[in-house]
């Protein structure tokens, strides 16, 4: 029996079971708060507009414009940035993999992070917390949590690390799989930070997915 969860805070969020999970969150001042509402603002002034089946369009159109934000990285914090600090984002996805989910990509950016996940749904029943019924907000916020005092730690600071928010879309088919994998691997390309996405040392492709 399939379990497909959704549910909703500032933005939606549908998991669907055999899709993987597209998610991208950023440290807590990396948008100023009068762009994050007028974009949200925009987004649900479209979507009152639309039919259902085109607001799926709207959404990426949103989260377009919401990660061009974030790839200029002209406001905030660019902690992810420092190599140490990145280190112990890197290190807790990796220690999740196989316990939370099957990690297909990342890309640590400056200020934000994509991942491309799987089979998170169907080990709901295995994990524990407050959220235990939306696994993947419960595995964010582990994963949140966790860096975020080991990273407080390292910066010798106290305060909040991430944005409480995040995006996330499921792949729903092998060519928009393909898409979504080239975004998040060739994000620094795009970002000007490097020429070829094997030289971004915080870039992790799985092996089965292949050459790119």
């Amino acid at each position: 029996m399939t379990q497909d969860i959704y549910y909703r805070r500032h933005l939606p969020h549908i998991h669907p079971e055999g899709h993987p999970l597209f998610i991208t969150f950023n440290l807590a001042d990396s948008i100023p708060l009068d762009v994050w509402l007028k974009l949200k603002q925009q987004r649900e002034q479209e979507l009152q507009k639309t039919a259902p089946e085109q607001h799926y369009l709207i959404q990426k159109k949103f989260f377009g414009k919401y990660d061009e934000w974030l790839d200029r990285a002209e406001y905030g914090n660019h902690w992810l940035a420092l190599a140490n600090i990145a280190q112990i984002v890197a290190d807790e996805l990796h220690r999740m993999d196989g316990e939370r989910y099957r990690l297909l990509a990342y890309c640590i950016m400056p200020n934000h992070i994509h991942m491309l996940i799987e089979s998170l749904v169907t080990e709901a029943a295995k994990h524990h917390g407050k959220s235990r019924n939306y696994p993947v907000t419960e595995t964010l916020r582990l994963l949140k949590g966790r860096t975020a005092r080991a990273c407080n730690l390292e910066l010798k600071r106290s305060g909040k690390f991430w944005q409480h928010e995040s995006y996330d879309h499921y792949a729903r088919n092998d060519e928009e799989l393909g898409r979504i994998v080239a975004y998040i691997i060739n994000n620094p390309v795009k970002a000007g930070l490097a020429k070829e996405w094997t030289e971004w040392k915080f870039t992790y492709l799985h092996p089965g997915l292949g050459e790119w």
